[in-house]
């Protein structure tokens, strides 16, 4: 019997799983990505021709498309389930075209989760592709020439065709770069702490700092100081405690994760490198064998996301998971919504479990050690996302003597709230401080000084997490860029790791400076951050793409006939033998 209704997906493994959910009226079938792509042997558009590009199908998917056209003769309904971010549109796209679909046709349908009941329902009301999207140099294929487009007849010939092309490496090779000048031009400063320690009658001692004199917050800049501070204090007098402020704090829950914030997360708590994040978030958004009757699941939601949106159907489930787990005081009553980072999308939910019964534990048989680790990360930052503020008490309190003003700090966690769950890793060093019952017009006595000499620090390369908060901070590149931005810095050898922090080669440095002198708008991140705004207002429709890449070409024509002129001369000359070799082993890669 042949199937009535093809669906048509991105990968394998997500075929078989939406196969099964289906049943004998559907076929699911995998493009395996992209079917077809611009050239690699020329530019690929027609610049006479409001920038036509010409597509031609993809070395080696001369079998998949004939397969896919020969499924496609033999069904009645054809739906198009290709990722719901850019890429899939243009891969849906790219699809509808070899296939001869009707344009006018419902036939697009996407997957925020592969579970039985999503994809059913998103079956039943396939929406119209949005085929203008296609000639829109929104998503790789499109966007590819124009990203480099300026720049590369002269550099990528001299550095056998490895040198950056994209908007977004190049900004994140300069940010790395500006961030290695400032080291390099960083002058240490010396300064001085002077810690202390108090007693209140037979209570425990407690720690405080010196604040300034008078209450008036002074720097220590040098031992001199500190010793004039140490001269003005009577060791054996007892010092005043002159103000005490006692407050109660709350402290909210993070968001669950967007995809920026998942990977610069997993960097920091699981060591793992974006690409690996993202590879095994890929493996959980397309199912895992569960065994037995529920077979193959999708356990988390689409993992390529800006937003911060939840549905009313997981927030109700886990309020109520929430309530049995952990009682009614930990199940927020009034949902918090995240807020978007400027520029986002809002297009699918944040990054969760699709469903919160199925805690970790559940699944310690099914998921190896990597997916465990990152699965549990994401369930509990989604659960406790849901959960009550903890609550803080703190104290802080002011101690004179002479005019030395000394300041101490304390808190003690009065309810735990979401923090019985998660813990994010920028507050994994926080600790309760406890301070004794202290009143204005106490006396403490000084047990011991303790000053310490210090030297300013440089500012830190960056990390991965910190590169990838950065750039989007900036507005520069979507969740999709992140990760294979970074890896190709790393391959094209601009940038290396050391100690897991980036630092430039000598060839990313060479590429950065031609490009910022013959090209600045390149590595300019208010112009690369105002072009990522107009083609998210290409792909809504409110901005002609055409309009948009004449604004974005002729200016960068006329430089580059002005940089070919002199640029070969000048990266010949300032190229030295480690890197000459360094783009032959980029070259092998």
């Amino acid at each position: 019997m042949t199937a009535k209704n093809l669906v048509i997906v991105e990968s394998p493994a997500k075929a078989k799983t939406i196969e099964k959910y289906l049943g004998r009226n559907y076929k699911v079938v995998a493009s395996l990505g992209h079917i077809r792509d611009l050239p690699k042997s020329q530019m690929g558009i027609d610049f006479e021709h409001d920038y036509e590009p010409k597509y031609i199908s993809i070395r080696g998917k001369g079998d998949v498309i004939k397969d896919l056209k020969k499924n496609a003769k033999k069904a009645d309904h054809i739906y198009l389930a290709a990722d719901p971010d850019r890429e899939g549109e243009a891969i849906a796209w790219h699809v509808s075209h070899i296939l001869g679909l009707d344009p006018k046709g419902k036939n697009r349908v996407v997957f925020n989760e592969i579970t039985k009941d999503a994809v059913k329902k998103c079956l039943q009301d396939p929406a119209f592709h949005r085929h203008e999207l296609s000639r829109c140099p929104t998503s790789t294929p499109g966007l590819r020439p124009f990203g480099g487009l300026f720049h590369q007849p002269a550099i990528v010939e001299e550095s056998q065709k490895r040198l950056i092309r994209g908007r977004v490496q190049s900004v994140a090779l300069k940010l790395i770069i500006d961030r290695e000048e400032a080291i390099r031009a960083f002058v240490p400063e010396e300064y001085w702490t002077l810690d202390a320690e108090f007693k209140k009658g037979t209570a425990k001692k407690f720690a405080a700092s010196f604040y300034g004199q008078n209450n008036k917050k002074m720097a220590l800049k040098n031992n001199d100081a500190v010793q004039e501070v140490l001269r003005g204090i009577d060791r054996k007098a007892p010092f005043d405690i002159t103000n005490v402020v006692k407050k109660e704090r709350k402290r909210y829950p993070a968001p669950p994760f967007t995809t920026s914030s998942l990977q610069q997360e997993a960097n920091r708590k699981l060591n793992f490198r974006t690409r690996k994040t993202m590879m095994l978030a890929q493996q959980l958004y397309e199912g895992i064998n569960l065994g037995g009757k529920l077979g193959t699941v999708g356990l988390i939601t689409y993992m390529r996301t800006d937003s911060t949106r939840v549905s009313n159907v997981a927030k109700t489930e886990t309020s109520h998971f929430i309530h049995e787990k952990y009682g009614e005081a930990y199940a927020a009553v009034k949902i918090r919504q995240g807020k978007l980072q400027e520029g986002a999308q809002d297009a699918h939910e944040a990054i969760r479990p699709t469903s919160t019964l199925r805690t970790p534990e559940s699944l310690e048989k099914v998921l190896d050690k990597d997916q465990m680790k990152l699965y549990r990360l994401i369930w509990s930052r989604f659960v406790a996302s849901e959960m009550t503020p903890a609550v803080i008490d703190t104290v802080a309190v002011t101690i004179d003597q002479k005019g030395a003003t000394f300041h101490a700090n304390g808190s003690q966690t009065k309810f735990d709230g979401f923090t019985t769950l998660y813990v994010s890793s920028r507050d994994a060093d926080q600790k309760d401080n406890l301070l004794p019952d202290l009143e204005i017009g106490d006396h403490v006595t000084l047990v011991k000084t303790d000053p310490a000499q210090h030297f300013t620090q440089p500012p830190a390369r960056y990390s991965e997490a910190n590169l990838v908060k950065a750039l989007e901070e900036n507005g520069v590149g979507r969740p999709s860029t992140y990760a294979p931005t970074i890896e190709t810095i790393q391959k094209r050898y601009y940038v290396k790791l050391n100690a897991r922090r980036f630092e430039p080669t000598e060839l990313g440095e060479i590429v950065n400076s031609l490009i910022c002198e013959f090209f600045p708008d390149i590595v300019d991140i208010k112009f690369t951050a105002s072009v990522e705004g107009e083609l998210d207002s290409i792909e809504a429709g409110e901005m002609p793409w055409v309009k948009v890449i004449d604004q974005f070409y002729h200016p960068f024509e006329k430089e580059l006939k002005h940089a070919e002129a002199g640029i070969e001369k000048k990266f010949k000359s300032k190229m030295s033998q480690p890197a000459l070799t360094a783009i032959s082993v980029a070259r092998r890669w």
